[in-house]
């Protein structure tokens, strides 16, 4: 026995949650047969369907009462003396096809998990068709059976006393039971209540016989009358200062399984309360939704996004975020499943409740097969839905703002609705999820082939035309110029840092829109999403920026190549190993140059994200960083003058100097950052001795000879005091 339960379980306190399940298995068998014989029920307490838990600290007992359908001498004997024997399972054999009564227990292995903490049971039956017995056993080979004679009557149902181990007093706490009942037992159909004997003050009441005797005239009281007064007042002092023990019942789980019941009956003020409930969020949940799947596998779930993102959400990217509760016929089984949903989703809370879902014989883990992975598939679909649902109604909401008519529904998206948000903006709230979630929609299209082109349209970022506003790439594309063939895009660091960037000169000239891509996942996002709608991505910080009149682009390059080959073939020289090439720009208009890298290369923003990383290799950056190339922009007065002086001859120190300082500041604008930084320092101070006509060859004064100017010592002795 003591092989059998530590090995089905890993938690002590699943005991609870397997005898709370047994006694609610016990009052669905009554009130199923009921509702053919009501006189079943009895009357009194005995009607009552409920679970009751009490304790004893001082003998080390705890109680759980049920006014289930109990327990005849054979059904002890069958189903409490046999392990793995279970009743429930053979109730529903009886009951036939479809005729499930919402029965949880099915391996008859649960009740012995007790003898995890007890070294001890009693259990105190009694059904209506048989007397009342106490079976009694200590986990070894052996259980014992009487007839109760000494106990008070239990009308119908079963007692457990559980004479708890040393080890296991925590379960004598108030809070502790509370603490398991809410996080198992929470959404059991019956009322469970925790009996706990208060003790209270009494409190002085007056007396009004005393008052009535005090009138009375002296001559007409007795010795004897006085004597008994004194000794009722007496015992009224000494009653008075005896504390009461009172018996009060605290029901632990008066919030309902929302889920079972139908979304049309159900307020939006519900679903919040509901929500506030599993999650312990103070706040709304941003969205929902409600379904129930059939087929395969039947089960009911409920989901909600929260309105804020939560602390540890990208902390726990590669663990759990025990969001999503699992439960099988409302009784909870874990929180600990990863194969619910995928890590990109984590930040969804809700419940799954299954009455076949196919859970091992300790109910603490689920068996991989395939009604696992279609409960998966489903809740991904349901998941992915609820956010279409909003980017469909931030969508309908800006075409009735631009006055160009409301959104046709597309057939991609869900045709559910959740009760509407009264007063909330559409877009406003799309933004809120995007700007809490809108990583994880990322992390998904990088992860999830199978939905990535779902994904990539709920995606939203800002571009140089947005205005600070977030658009989708649907959008985008819609309102691409005619002779557009790319989606341009650029990573950076932040906004403001992109939106200044030189690389979008030429674009911006041209009337192109450009997006941001300014969280670090981008970088990885546009190795996995290369096109959308049949319209590469291109990356305005990389070489071979095209705008679609490739043969004009040719033309002008090469007439500039003749003009300006000379200033290009000496910046090769020059820079040697630090640039591949040195080519005619097509992507700057008014800064005379910028650094690129080549297609399958790190741009500036990916190398500053490697070198972030804690555990970055260096090595590494090295082979994937691949050579700048410096485009020069011939038309900028910069480069005409160095190509002059160049062609000239003229100062050729000074030609290094501005020829160092031309490709140093095309790094920095370029994003990179400047490897010798003491030269590039030197050769700034020269340029601005030269613009201040100061002789380059001055030097700074020493001051190791400096005498101070003599003073009186009045004035020496006032300063110093100052000082």
């Amino acid at each position: 026995m003591k092989i059998i339960i530590n090995s089905l379980y890993t938690n002590k306190e699943i005991f609870l949650r397997e005898i709370i399940s047994n006694a609610s298995d016990a009052l669905d068998k009554i009130r199923f047969q009921s509702l053919t014989d009501p006189a079943v029920l009895g009357e009194g307490d005995a009607a009552k369907l409920e679970i009751h838990l009490s304790f004893d600290k001082d003998n080390s007992l705890l109680y759980l009462r049920d006014t289930g359908i109990g327990m005849t001498r054979e059904d002890l004997v069958n189903n409490l003396g046999r392990i793995a024997k279970s009743g429930t399972k053979e109730f529903l054999e009886k009951l036939g096809k479809g005729g499930d009564v919402n029965l949880i227990g099915q391996f008859g292995v649960g009740f012995y998990s007790i003898f995890l903490v007890a070294d001890r049971v009693q259990v105190i039956t009694k059904h209506n068709d048989d007397k009342q017995y106490i079976w009694e056993s200590t986990a070894e080979s052996t259980f014992s059976i009487t007839e109760d004679t000494v106990n008070e009557p239990l009308g119908r149902g079963t007692k457990l006393i559980l004479h708890l181990k040393e080890d296991a007093k925590e379960y004598l706490e108030e809070y502790k039971l509370k603490e398991i009942v809410h996080k198992y037992a929470e959404f059991i159909t019956f009322p469970i209540y925790l009996d706990v004997e208060r003790t209270q003050e009494k409190k002085d009441e007056p007396k009004k016989e005393e008052e009535e005797v005090e009138n009375v005239d002296d001559s007409d009281d007795s010795e004897e009358e006085e004597e008994e007064e004194e000794e009722e007042k007496s015992d009224s002092a000494s009653s008075d200062s005896t504390p009461l023990k009172k018996l009060e019942s605290t029901l632990l789980n008066d919030v309902k399984p929302i889920w079972v019941r139908k979304p049309a009956d159900i307020t939006r003020d519900e679903y919040n309360k509901f929500y506030q409930t599993i999650s312990k969020d103070s706040e709304n949940p941003l969205t929902f939704i409600h379904f129930n799947a059939e087929g395969e596998v039947d089960f009911k779930s409920l989901l909600f996004i929260p309105d804020h993102m939560p602390l540890n959400l990208f902390d726990s990217m590669g663990g759990m975020m025990h969001n999503i509760k699992l439960y099988v016929r409302r009784v909870f089984i874990s929180d600990t499943f990863e194969d619910l949903l995928p890590r990109y989703l984590n930040f969804i809370k809700g419940v799954v409740d299954s009455d076949d879902l196919p859970i091992n014989i300790s109910r603490e883990t689920l068996q991989e097969n395939k009604l696992l992975r279609v409960i998966r598939k489903k809740l991904i679909r349901k998941a992915i839905e609820m956010v279409q649902i909003m980017a469909k109604n931030e969508q309908r909401a800006l075409k009735e703002k631009e006055g160009t008519g409301a959104q046709e529904d597309d057939s991609e998206y869900a045709d559910e609705e959740t009760p509407a948000d009264e007063g909330v903006d559409p877009i406003q709230k799309y933004k809120t999820f995007i700007e809490n979630f809108g990583i994880s929609l990322k992390l998904g299209v990088i992860d999830d082939s199978s939905n990535r082109q779902r994904l990539a349209k709920l995606l939203r970022f800002k571009t140089s035309k947005s205005d600070g506003r977030y658009v989708g790439l649907e959008e985008y594309v819609s309102k691409m110029k005619e002779d557009q063939k790319y989606i341009y895009f650029i990573s950076g660091e932040s906004v403001e840092a992109v939106q200044t960037s030189p690389f979008l000169e030429k674009l911006r000239k041209r009337g192109y829109d450009v997006i941001f891509m300014v969280d670090p996942i981008d970088e990885y996002l546009v190795q996995h999403m290369q096109e959308f709608d049949d319209k590469k991505l291109m990356n305005v910080a990389k070489e071979g920026l095209k705008f679609g009149d490739e043969e004009f682009q040719k033309q002008k390059e090469k007439h500039y190549e003749e003009e300006f080959g000379a200033v290009r073939d000496y910046l090769k020289d020059l820079l040697g190993d630090k640039v591949e090439k040195v080519t005619i720009s097509n992507r700057i208009a008014e800064s005379p140059a910028v650094l690129v890298t080549s297609q399958y290369g790190w741009t500036a923003n990916m190398e500053r994200i490697m070198k972030a990383q804690a555990l970055a290799d260096p090595s590494r950056g090295k082979v994937m960083s691949a050579k700048k190339i410096l485009e020069i922009n011939p038309l900028h007065p910069i480069v005409k003058e160095l190509n002059k002086r160049v062609k000239d001859g003229q100062s050729e120190e000074s030609n290094k100097d501005l020829a160092n300082l031309l490709y140093e500041t095309a790094l920095l604008q370029s994003g990179f950052n400047v490897d010798d930084l003491p030269n590039f320092a030197g050769r700034v101070h020269r340029i601005i001795k030269m613009s201040l006509n100061i002789d380059p060859s001055a030097t700074v004064e020493d001051d190791d000879d400096f005498v101070p100017p003599a003073k009186d010592s009045a004035s020496s002795d006032y300063e110093h005091d100052e000082l």
